[in-house]
C-alpha cells in the first residue's frame, strides 16, 4: 500500500527485545483498518535482531514499515520523537514493543476521530494483562480493568494521575505542530506531561463501549524484558514531582505564593484533623467494646 493512503503512523519503540517486537509487528498486522504505516525506532539496541523481525514481514507489510536504528539509546522520549518526525500522517500513535490491541483499535479511533472533529485524540477502554515469560515463551497469568470505572478524559482527573497508557490514545499529528514534541528531558512520564499540554487546550474523547488496548505488565521482571512502569519507578516519581515543581514555580511566578501558601497550610491543618478524628473514633470504639465485654462479663 502506498504510502500517500496511509492514515495512521505508528511508532514502536523497542531495545533487545526481538520476541516482543516479532509480536507487536504481528498484532498492528491482524488490525481491520490497513491505512498505516508504522516506524520502529531501535532506542541503541541489536540493530540485526530487528532487521531480522522486520525482514520477516510479508512483502506489503514490510514495505510500510521503516526502521530507524540509534547508535545510543536516548531514551523513550528521544525515541517517540523520533518516530513522530518520521512520520507524515493525519494520526499518530505509540504502540510500544510489549502491549497490544484489538483488531479493531485502528479502525474505531479513526472513525471516532473523523465523527468528532473538536476532539484532539481518543483514548479506548483498557485492560491489563499481566503475563510472564518462561522458557523463551510469554505466559499469560491474568487480566483486570484500568481505570474501570472511568467515563470520560478530564483535565481535572489528569492533574491527579495519568488516566491512561500510550496503547490506548491515538492523537492528531498536528498537536505535535500546535504544543511541541515529547519533552526529551522527561524519560518517564514523558506521555502524561504532553497530554497535560494538549488537555489544557482540547478535550480528548474516551471509546468506552469495549477494551480496545492491552497494557502488558510482567510484575517482579527485572532487565530489559521489565516493564518501564516497574523498572522505571523510581523515574517515574522524580519526573512527577519535576513536572509539578515546575508548574507551581511558573504559577507563583505569575500570581505570587498567596494561594500556594495557603492552600500547603490548609492541607495539613485538614491532614492532621481527620487523623484526629479517626483517632478519636478509634478510642471510643474500643472504650464501648471494653464497657460491652465487662457487662457480658458481669452476667
Amino acid at each position: 500500500m502506498p504510502e500517500t493512503s496511509a492514515r495512521v503512523g505508528i511508532v514502536v519503540r523497542t531495545k533487545d527485545r526481538p520476541m516482543f517486537l516479532e509480536r507487536a509487528l504481528a498484532d498492528i498486522r491482524r488490525q481491520t483498518m490497513h491505512a498505516w504505516r508504522a516506524v520502529v525506532v531501535n532506542d541503541g539496541g541489536d540493530a540485526a535482531a530487528v532487521d531480522r523481525v522486520v525482514q520477516g514481514l510479508p512483502e506489503p507489510d514490510r514495505a510500510r514499515t521503516a526502521v530507524i536504528h540509534r547508535t545510543e539509546g536516548l531514551g523513550r522520549s528521544a525515541a517517540a520523537n523520533a518516530g513522530v518526525l518520521a512520520l507524515q500522517t493525519e494520526f499518530v500513535v505509540l504502540h510500544d514493543d510489549d502491549d497490544l490491541w484489538d483488531p479493531t483499535f485502528l479502525e474505531a479511533s479513526v472513525a471516532w476521530l473523523d465523527r468528532e472533529p473538536a476532539d484532539a485524540g481518543v483514548v479506548s477502554r483498557t485492560e491489563i494483562v499481566y503475563e510472564r515469560v518462561e522458557g523463551g515463551r510469554i505466559v499469560e497469568t491474568g487480566r483486570e480493568p484500568f481505570w474501570g470505572e472511568m467515563t470520560r478524559i478530564t483535565y481535572a482527573d489528569m492533574l491527579q494521575v495519568n488516566r491512561f497508557v500510550p496503547i490506548a490514545y491515538m492523537y492528531r499529528r498536528q498537536l505535535h505542530d500546535e504544543v511541541g514534541l515529547y519533552r526529551e528531558d522527561v524519560h518517564a512520564a514523558e506521555d502524561w506531561e504532553f497530554n497535560l499540554r494538549v488537555l489544557r487546550l482540547h478535550t480528548i474523547g474516551y471509546a468506552s463501549d469495549r477494551v480496545r488496548a492491552y497494557w502488558m505488565q510482567r510484575r517482579g521482571q527485572e532487565g530489559v524484558l521489565g516493564n518501564s512502569m516497574f523498572v522505571l519507578a523510581d523515574e517515574h516519581d522524580l519526573y512527577d514531582r519535576m513536572i509539578r515543581d515546575e508548574a507551581l514555580r511558573s504559577y507563583v511566578a505569575a500570581n505570587g505564593d498567596g494561594l500556594p501558601l495557603y492552600l500547603a497550610r490548609f492541607v495539613q491543618d485538614e491532614v492532621e484533623r481527620q487523623l484526629a478524628a479517626q483517632r478519636s473514633l478509634g478510642r471510643y470504639a474500643t472504650e464501648a467494646a471494653r464497657k460491652g465485654w465487662r457487662r457480658l462479663r458481669g452476667r
